[in-house]
């Protein structure tokens, strides 16, 4: 089968053909409808060789859709056929957290030697993916694979991040989305569609402030230090009771520190590098910061609820797998609207 792989410390991704993989005892073979791509492919792909940890070669790709294929031994609960959508962050199965369905936070895994596939595991992006267990597996039903497939990572983790934040986002408050790209612009959606506060999306991009309008933040706003006035006269002074930093680079979390309102929240969800101290005469008193990480199985059942009833959607380019190289390079430039997402079949 044809598959995208880091091969190389500092080199691209490639197209390669590797042997089909065989579904062992539990296991899933899908065949692949699609798969996302993202700007944590490329930190990656960016770290020093003393600093990577995810094996070489590596099939890249974590968000996943795709049809079941084939069952190892023992597999329930699903059917040669059936359209699915693949949970990301693998945990144990049998901690406290994971019985929740909190894998992304299960502190078991890293010791366990268990890793996401597209980060560590063969991942999404190529013709046929092997899924550990049918726990990681999210029926998909009548939605479009494509359209879809980013909602596992690019919807879940503003989804996640959201909810647990509800409790700041009453009707009257304002939430602040900074960066509006494949995350940014669903967690505007997002907001929208589960609080009532005022959306202010900030980015560099006038093409992504507009697709920000587009899918309804009430305000977008260039993302510079003018926007630190401009979101406290919007607010009366007070500031946004939770800032949502999809970027995290140190001057966005610099914008997020001093927009935060008192017992605001800041969650700096993306990987920017940026670092925010906090505590007396850095952060507003009470305001906390959080660094979430993905989501549960349940809130990508959630997501997925969204999805049907029209709440949310991904912009997407689509691109063949052969294409693959050339939709990282337009993501790494910032040049994609929304999220790429390859087709292996195309």
């Amino acid at each position: 089968m044809r598959a995208v792989q880091y091969r190389t410390i500092g080199g691209g991704p490639e197209v390669v053909e590797v042997p089909t993989p065989e579904p062992g005892p539990g296991q899933i073979r899908l065949r692949m409808t699609a798969a996302g791509l993202c700007h944590s492919d490329w930190f990656v792909m960016d770290l020093p060789a003393d600093k990577y940890a995810y094996g070489l070669p590596l099939t890249l790709g974590h968000e996943g859709t795709g049809v079941v294929d084939a069952l190892g031994d023992g597999v329930t609960g699903v059917a040669v056929g059936d359209p699915v959508a693949v949970y990301g962050p693998w945990g144990c199965g049998l901690c406290h957290a994971c019985a929740r369905g909190a894998e992304n936070y299960c502190p078991r895994a890293a010791s366990l030697g268990i890793q996401p596939p597209g980060l560590g595991a063969p991942g999404a992006l190529a013709e046929y993916l092997i899924v550990d267990d049918v726990r990681h597996l999210v029926p998909l039903g009548d939605l479009d694979p494509v359209e879809s497939v980013s909602l596992t990572d690019a919807g879940l983790t503003p989804y996640h991040a959201i909810v647990s934040s509800l409790d700041k986002l009453p009707a009257g408050s304002t939430a602040v989305v900074i960066g509006a790209g494949g995350l940014g612009h669903v967690g505007i959606q997002v907001l929208r569609a589960v609080t009532g506060a005022t959306v202010v999306a900030l980015d560099i991009s006038e093409e992504k402030l507009a697709l920000a309008s587009e899918v309804g933040a009430h305000h977008a706003l260039r993302s510079d230090p003018s926007a630190i006035e401009s979101i406290r006269s919007l607010t009366g002074g007070a500031g946004a009771q939770a800032v949502f930093d999809f970027v995290g680079a140190a001057p966005t979390v610099e914008i997020a520190r001093k927009t935060v309102a008192l017992d605001g929240v800041v969650q700096i969800v993306g990987i920017g590098g940026g670092l925010l101290p906090t505590g007396f005469f850095s952060t507003p008193m009470g305001a906390s910061v959080r660094a979430p990480y993905w989501g549960t199985r349940t809130e990508l059942m959630e997501v997925l609820d969204l999805a049907r009833a029209g709440a949310v959607h991904v912009e997407v380019e689509k691109y063949s797998l052969d294409e693959a190289p050339e939709a990282y390079r337009r993501l790494h430039e910032g040049a994609v609207r929304g999220r790429a997402v390859v087709v292996p079949g195309d």
